[in-house]
């Protein structure tokens, strides 16, 4: 019986999908729920399984985009599993010769190729253009070229009569962008994934149709900074999940949300879409690229909730097991441009969500305290909003609200008990 196995719909609104790669080759006897393919959608990248075991005959090539239910192999499930012993089973395509290896045949055609000579390696080479006083010497239309480019006649060669160089020399000639070094100038293409193509897409679509702009400010992290010192260790005993950033940040956003809720909210056709809930979005890098899964209602976990929660996300995306629904549904955005060094950015939002809170790396620096100067570990903050929805009054409220929590997370995030927010 032979099985058609169709794409599956990896989710809602996807129609299509790339085969990213082939894990079988044609022909392979494969078994059913064996992984046999990457495929890149829009959202994510997933694996395609068999549908039953036998022999497998491929009908798309790495790279083809094809539709949702559409055939890309076929398994014959009436086919037998090759025994182990197949490979020495096989016939030998040794025909004799002597202990080189070598077969009667192949001695018989290395004689005759060398009984006839080639043909190309005893034509006679074309004598080179001898130079004359003419060589390298330009034209008067070539000398008016070459001096508008700012080029030398004896940086080119020249193709007219004895040498000389013709205007058309001129024309084509490419002035030098430096002093050349004899390095590797090479270049190479490469197509860019789905998964890669829909996110430049959807980045020049937020630029393009929502009114972006982005405020800044600084935060203080001394206190957040002695808050882990004291504790990680403990919190990490206690919940195996380290005591980070992102669950301060997090819990910092809920409280600004719940402040400010025009920032939890997007445009739906003529409406403003307003949410009660806060699903966090938070940007990771994983080996297909940006991947942005949603911890969902965020405002109802506790430091060790969110803390676990990353953690879960960020190693399902990193082994590629990330699904789309964890993917999508998210109101709000953050992303840690510091852990690659990023002082300052622009985030860009991710739609159709209207805002993304930037986080960047944490420098000592000097400021002003109480009249006196002091050095603190420091973090830039930026705020990208789009402002058809979000007043210039609200994105500044929200970001000043994230840096008083975050500057005073005792009172403002564990209600002046630390080791009952740090023990739930």
């Amino acid at each position: 019986m032979i099985l058609e196995m169709k794409v599956p719909s990896p989710g809602e609104s996807i129609t299509e999908v790339e085969i990213a790669e082939w894990l079988v080759a044609d022909g392979d006897y494969v078994e059913k729920d064996q992984a046999i393919a990457e495929v890149d959608s829009d959202k994510a990248t997933l694996e395609l399984p068999a549908e039953a075991s036998g022999t497998i005959t491929l009908k798309a090539e790495e790279g083809d985009a094809v539709e949702v239910g559409a055939v890309v192999c076929l398994i014959d499930t009436s086919a037998e599993k090759p025994s182990s012993d197949a490979a020495k089973d096989a016939p030998s395509t040794y025909n004799g010769g002597d202990e080189g290896g070598n077969s009667n045949a192949e001695k018989d055609v290395a004689k005759d190729q060398k009984a006839t000579p080639n043909k190309e390696n005893h034509e006679k080479a074309p004598n080179p253009a001898q130079k004359t006083y003419a060589s390298g010497v330009a034209s008067p239309a070539a000398k008016k070229v070459l001096a508008e480019k700012g080029m030398d006649a004896s940086s080119i060669s020249g193709s007219g009569k004895d040498g000389r160089i013709t205007k058309d020399d001129a024309v084509n000639a490419v002035p030098s962008m430096g002093t050349p070094t004899g390095g590797n100038r090479s270049s190479s293409h490469s197509k860019m994934s789905m998964l890669r193509r829909k996110v430049a897409e959807r980045l020049v679509e937020a630029k393009n149709t929502t009114a972006m702009l982005t405020t800044f400010n600084e935060v203080d992290m001394s206190p957040i900074f002695a808050l882990r010192k004291e504790y990680k260790e403990d919190f990490k005993a206690k919940h195996g999940v380290s005591l980070g950033f992102m669950s301060f940040f997090s819990l910092a956003v809920v409280r600004a949300l719940q402040m400010y809720p025009a920032v939890n909210s997007m445009i739906d056709g003529k409406q403003m879409l307003t949410y009660d809930f806060v699903d966090i979005s938070i940007a990771v890098s994983g080996p297909k690229g940006l991947m942005v899964p949603v911890i969902r209602n965020a405002e109802n976990l506790t430091f060790r909730g969110v803390e676990s929660e990353v953690k879960r996300l960020a190693l399902r995306a990193r082994d590629g097991d990330i699904t789309v629904d964890e993917m999508t549904g998210g109101t709000f955005t953050i992303t840690n441009g510091g852990v690659f060094g990023s002082m300052l950015s622009t985030p860009i939002i991710n739609p159709p969500q209207s805002g993304i809170l930037g986080m960047h790396n944490i420098v000592e620096r000097p400021v002003a305290i109480d009249g006196h100067v002091e050095i603190r570990p420091i973090m830039y903050v930026a705020l990208s909003y789009d402002h058809r929805i979000i007043d210039g009054k609200e994105s500044v409220g929200f970001l000043v609200a994230v840096k008083e929590a975050l500057e005073n997370p005792i009172e403002l995030l564990m209600d002046n008990d630390v080791k009952r927010a740090l023990e739930m």
